[in-house]
């Protein structure tokens, strides 16, 4: 995710903060210490429910890094990798590949709203039990509040709505049941805009009411929206790609150039010469060594071309995909990794074959909408 930093590990991988973690943690704060302590512990100072309104709100914040947590620690158990875990305004986000059974990605889908049902019940009791043993009020307020709103937010995740985890579930069931993961992930994706559009129109009713609240929903309920729409595009994707080989894809042949010349040298007889925004790069024996954007040499200033070979600003070819032409499509973007994505090198002997570019794709799903057969996309 876009303007975050990485800020530790957690079970394995990278964890990464985004900048809005803090101003969520401090209107957090602030609606817990001037709304639900005095309510549930009146009669304390100032002092006292900022102290106590800080350490809720931290404690909120590693709920939902244990319920990011969950998710990641069951995705690792069922081989599925996963680039990282993030923080941001509305909970968190863990990057991962995609599930290869409907079972791994019902045990990934759920396992995030159990451990917040779980902690939101073990604080909820431990603040009741805290309240009636010792007297200690406000931090029985504090666990209280923290319980509930685990509670919320496990029951809440569990909407029917893709990205949230409700709709990974029914995606997983559909996916189960049916034994058609296109379908599966049409239909939740699908679910998840009709729920993104109500939550945005209840958000937005209740804020001319009178809730400011309302805001809040209107802000997940259109994330959910387009989140939602762009998983429908990659179903679709997915089911247009069905039976197509790598090989009738691609595009080929694919300018290319040696990865040992200069910035400078590498735009004047590669670049300029070619149609494409992402270019193979080859080394000494002809064997694909990664790719480099187009815009990415546009960036270099022109003092430093010279001095610099193209491949150290090049995506080296570890962290690019790879196919075989006779691998079937849909497979290869099934195990495309985190970290990993187009363009898909096509290699044959070790030789470069071919390219499959975004475009491509397009070319596809637009010949499959209008019923097109056959393979044979040429390169374009």
């Amino acid at each position: 995710m876009n303007s975050s930093v990485r800020v530790g590990r957690v079970v394995g991988v990278p964890l990464r903060m985004h900048w809005s973690v803090p101003l969520l943690a401090v209107l957090l704060a602030y609606g817990l210490g001037r709304q639900a302590l005095p309510a549930l512990a009146p009669g304390r100072s100032v002092a006292v429910y900022a102290v106590a309104s800080v350490i809720g709100a931290v404690l909120l914040m590693g709920s939902l890094l244990l319920h990011e947590t969950a998710h990641a620690a069951t995705a690792r158990r069922k081989k599925i990798p996963v680039q990282d875990v993030t923080l941001w305004a509305l909970g968190g986000v863990t990057r991962m590949g995609r599930p290869r059974t409907a079972t791994a990605a019902l045990a990934v889908a759920v396992s995030g709203p159990l451990t917040s049902v779980v902690v939101g019940g073990v604080a909820f009791g431990a603040g009741i039990g805290l309240d009636r043993l010792t007297g200690w009020t406000v931090p029985a307020a504090v666990l209280v509040w923290l319980g509930w709103a685990n509670l919320f937010l496990g029951v809440f995740n569990l909407l029917p709505a893709t990205p949230l985890d409700g709709g990974r579930v029914l995606q997983a069931l559909l996916w189960w049941r049916t034994g058609d993961r296109q379908r599966a992930d049409r239909v939740s994706a699908r679910s998840g805009q009709v729920v993104g559009v109500l939550l945005a129109a209840f958000g937005w009713i209740s804020f001319l009411r009178g809730a400011p609240s309302g805001l809040w929903l209107v802000l997940v309920g259109c994330f959910i929206t387009v989140v939602a729409g762009a998983e429908r595009q990659r179903a679709v994707l997915h089911t247009a790609v069905q039976g197509v080989r790598v090989a009738d894809a691609m595009s080929s042949p694919v300018t290319a150039g040696p990865d040992w010349l200069t910035v400078q040298r590498f735009i004047d007889e590669v670049a300029v010469n070619s149609r494409h925004s992402i270019l193979p790069l080859l080394d000494f024996e002809g064997r694909p060594s990664g790719i480099v954007q187009v815009r990415r040499l546009a960036a270099i200033p022109g003092a430093h071309r010279e001095g610099l070979r193209v491949r150290e600003v090049a995506t080296p070819s570890a962290q690019c995909a790879a196919a075989a032409p006779n691998d079937l499509l849909n497979e290869v973007l099934d195990r495309l990794g985190p970290g990993t994505g187009m363009p898909i090198l096509v290699v044959d002997a070790g030789r470069l074959a071919g390219i499959v570019t975004a475009t491509d794709l397009s070319r596809l799903m637009r010949r499959h909408a209008l019923g097109g057969q056959g393979p044979g996309l040429a390169a374009g």
